[in-house]
């Protein structure tokens, strides 16, 4: 894993948009200076979705243009899926998007940004390290 690499889940791009968490804001603000960032197409997509406004998705497809944007390689989904199946098979059921996002960051060796406590429980069947 590539220290400077991090994939900042959309949890955190909600309460750093809506400016309500200093301290998220903060780290933030820290990692956009010195790190590579990594944004996933659907998390593009997620924050799109949850717009208000034609001007907010404007400001969206603008803003994340300066960042690394990732998608996915022939095996992604498949490998989402199967760490999906593993993790309910011992009991945590955890959303297909997020199994996808972790598996990405997974592939381009990124550490994850993320408020979502269950990727902790990811971490238990995929090697990826979490910030905050």
């Amino acid at each position: 894993m590539r220290d400077n690499r991090v994939l900042i889940d959309t949890s955190c791009w909600i309460s750093y948009f809506r400016g309500k968490d200093r301290v998220l804001a903060e780290k933030m603000d820290q990692l956009l200076d010195i790190s590579e960032i990594y944004v996933p197409r659907v998390v593009i997509a997620e924050l799109i979705q949850g717009s208000k406004s034609d001007r907010e998705i404007n400001f969206i497809r603008e803003y994340f243009d300066a960042f690394i944007i990732i998608g996915e390689n022939e095996h992604t989904w498949l490998r989402a899926g199967e760490l999906s199946y593993r993790l309910k098979r011992k009991g945590s059921t955890i959303h297909i998007i997020d199994c996808y996002i972790a598996i990405l960051a997974h592939e381009n060796s990124c550490k994850i940004l993320t408020l979502d406590r269950h990727f902790k429980t990811i971490t238990r069947e995929l090697k990826i390290k979490l910030l905050l």
